[in-house]
This record gives structure tokens, sequence and C-alpha cells, in this order.
């Protein structure tokens, strides 16, 4: 089969398409042909092994895991001896956490990390959910905790967790303040965002508004500025993300690990997203997709063997919601 492989860290010219070995499912895992795999904020930094210090973990000198890409969807060839909720033929869409492996024709992934695709979404659209709608989901319900009336701030709200987590704000109940650049202000908008602040305009952290929660995907604020937008109880949910600005030791981890050690110090609470892949959550997001409440966004495609030039695209800042693969 064809698939985007790496062997070293390093820019998208270290990405090519090669031919290997189509994946035998264990007694576990189902078999997937890939129809659709969709780009993250992970898979540039796992290319590039940034911020270093992430290298401990995947790696040293070069990515465990030979073929990139996390998030996909398709159809079902085969099933492991033990598998009971998938059959051959089903369309499913999933997210292959640290394994990768999705920028190929076939992946094997655990039948616990798989879901029944949403009906009405195409496999693109399935594909742009997984990491993104499950990170989105995590940080405002499982970690934010938001109720209906609260007031939510998403930074970073034309990306591609963004744009899933104004909708999902949304469907929570929540009063939804999206901050993004001018060229996405119509585009937040119609996602259902109450209030849209262009930050080329204005600084949010300082127009006097308060919010009971401020999801941040961006990064780029301190932790006094973005406490400075919170009610003085509210939360702050802190995601890593951002992009590619010529390598770093620590990255967004810096802001991570400052947080975490204020929290236990003020009054307001401040929260550290880790996003973890399941059965339940991908179930949770194809509920809301097929309600109508969630629809993903997608900013461009390309074919399998563009790879390389999708990543360009993504990590310098030009992309917003999602750049899928088909594949």
């Amino acid at each position: 089969m064809k698939a985007i492989v790496q062997d070293r860290y390093g820019p998208p010219e270290t990405l090519h398409l090669a031919e290997v070995d189509v994946p035998v499912p264990a007694a576990d895992e189902v078999l997937v042909r890939v129809e659709a795999a969709a780009l993250n904020a992970y898979d540039w930094h796992v290319m590039r092994g940034d911020p270093r210090m992430a290298r401990l973990s995947l790696g040293r000198s070069k990515p465990r895991a030979r073929i990139r890409g996390r998030d996909f969807a398709g159809r079902v060839t085969a099933v492991g001896a033990d598998v009971r909720q998938v059959r051959p033929g089903d369309a499913v869409f999933g997210d292959l956490g640290d394994a990768n492996g999705a920028f190929a024709e076939f992946v094997c992934v655990p039948e616990t990390l798989v879901a029944p695709a949403p009906a009405n979404l195409t496999p693109q659209q399935a594909a742009a959910l997984p990491l993104a709608g499950v990170t989105a989901l995590m940080g405002l319900s499982d970690v934010g905790r938001v109720e209906p009336g609260q007031r939510v701030l998403v930074n970073g709200a034309s990306g591609g967790v963004g744009t899933l987590a104004v909708q999902l704000a949304k469907a929570l109940g929540a009063t939804v303040t999206a901050v993004c650049s001018t060229r996405n202000v119509d585009l937040v908008r119609s996602l259902g965002a109450d209030h849209v602040v262009d930050y080329t305009r204005v600084d949010f952290t300082r127009d006097g508004r308060r919010h009971d929660l401020v999801f941040d995907l961006v990064g780029n604020r301190s932790l006094a500025a973005l406490r400075r937008a919170l009610t003085p109880t509210g939360t702050l949910v802190l995601s890593g993300g951002g992009i590619y600005r010529g390598g770093s030791l620590l990255g967004p981890v810096w802001l991570l690990a400052r947080g975490r050690l204020l929290a236990p110090f003020v009054r307001q609470r401040i929260a550290i997203l880790t996003t973890t892949p399941s059965r339940p959550h991908l179930d949770t997001l194809r509920a809301h997709a097929e309600a109508g409440r969630l629809t993903p966004v997608i900013d461009r495609t390309y074919p399998l063997r563009e790879v390389p030039r999708a990543i360009d695209y993504l990590e310098g800042e030009h992309a917003r919601a999602k750049v899928v693969i088909t594949v």
C-alpha cells in the first residue's frame, strides 16, 4: 500500500510517499481502508520533533512511528478475532493516537478507538472530527464543565479545534465569544458565536468583558492576561497548539507548566487539557453531528501524495478550520 513515511525529523520535505506492507489486524483491532485523513498541529510537531523536549517520548533521532497522521475515516475491511462491535463494510472514523499511521491507504486500529461515522457527513468531514473534536469536547465538558447560561471565550476560534469548540459551546447552552483575525470574523459568526473579537483591533484581555470559561487554543498570551478575561471564580483551560517558529525547547509546554504551578495558589481554576482518544467521545461527537449541532469546516483538501504541501500550508499559520487529505 502507499503511505506517507518519515525517517528523520525535519521540514515537510522529509515526508515522502512510499510502498509499505498492508498492516494485519491483531485480535482486538480492525483494518480500515482509509478514505480521508485530517491534519492537526500534532502532525507537524511530530514531523519536526518540536518542541525538542517532546523527543523524549516521540523518539530521540526520529519518530518511533514511521507513518504520519492520526485522524481518519473509511470502511472496515477486516476485523480481529475478538472484535465484537465493528463489522467489515462499516463506515467508521477514529483517532490512532500516538501510534500514528493515518496518512496511508490502510490502517489498523484498536476497536476501542473507532466509532460509526456520522451518517450525514462525508468521509472528509468525518475525518476532520476525531482529535480536534475530542479536544474541543473535553476542554468544554470534561475539563471546563460548561453549564447552560455560562459565558465562554474561545481564543483561536477559527482553527481546527476552535471552529468545533464554538459550535459545541453553543450546543451546551453557553454564550460564546470567539477570538479570531479579521478575515475569519464572518466564518466564526456563521458558526453561532454570539460575540466576535477581532484580535487585530481589540485586546480581549482588556476589553472589560469577563467570562466563566476561557478556552485558550493558541498559547500566545500570558497567564496574567488570560486571567484578566475571567470572572473571579472562572476557569482557564489551556491546550497546546501554536505554529512553527523555527524550533524550540519547550514550545507551548512552558505556558502549560506555568499554569500547573500557579493553579494551587489562585482562586480562579486553571486546568491543563490532555486529550485522550476514546469511543465514548467519538460517539458524542457523532450524536452532535447527526443532530445538526456540529459540522466540521474544511479549508482545503489535498491528495495523499501532497501531504508535505498540506503540512507546509498548515504550519505556516495560513490555514483556518481543517485541512483534509483524500486517499
